[in-house]
């Protein structure tokens, strides 16, 4: 295999960066930051940030609600993507079939919704938990557009195994 990830038959026979990215050693790394992330998330919704939020004034407390929702999908839709992208890469889903599931995982680049003084007033734990799915989300999304344009580029039309002699004859018959 070359530097530039061909192998000896060919354009046909290379093998895609993204490719190799989404069934590496990273792509592990990401699956396991992006779980744990949501373990994390549940984990101080459920218990410190229930709390946290109950001190809060009203429209902070409406900001915290409003975030922590949005949070919440994030990271539930960033988890389904992970899980689909591993059962292919595991050999559980094909390609096609992971494509057809793609539908229901909706990867939507999102920013914090609230304003910058409410923001202020949030915990800052949940903040950076906030912030934290927005960078992972971020990741997932430019992963996934690079894996579909890869799987959207229309393959290369298959050669002719005698159209190099059939060009040789054509040319030396003049086209007739």
């Amino acid at each position: 295999m070359s530097a530039q990830g061909q192998a000896v038959g060919g354009e046909q026979d290379a093998v895609s960066f993204v490719q190799r990215h989404a069934n590496s050693e990273a792509f592990k790394s990401l699956f396991r930051e992006g779980m744990t992330l949501v373990e994390e998330a549940a984990a101080y919704l459920d218990g410190p940030g229930r709390t946290a939020s109950k001190t809060l004034r009203r429209p902070a407390a409406l900001a915290y609600a409003t975030e922590s929702m949005r949070m919440t999908t994030r990271l539930m839709q960033i988890a389904s993507w992970l899980l689909l992208r591993r059962a292919v890469n595991e050999g559980e889903l094909t390609p096609q079939q992971a494509q057809s599931e793609r539908h229901r995982v909706r990867l939507t680049r999102q920013d914090l919704s609230c304003d910058p003084a409410l923001l202020a007033e949030l915990p800052s734990p949940f903040v950076d938990l906030a912030e934290r799915s927005l960078r992972l989300q971020a990741r997932v999304i430019h992963l996934d557009r690079s894996l579909n344009e890869r799987a959207a580029a229309p393959e290369a039309p298959a050669t002719h195994p005698l159209a190099a002699q059939l060009a040789r004859v054509e040319a030396a018959f003049g086209g007739a």
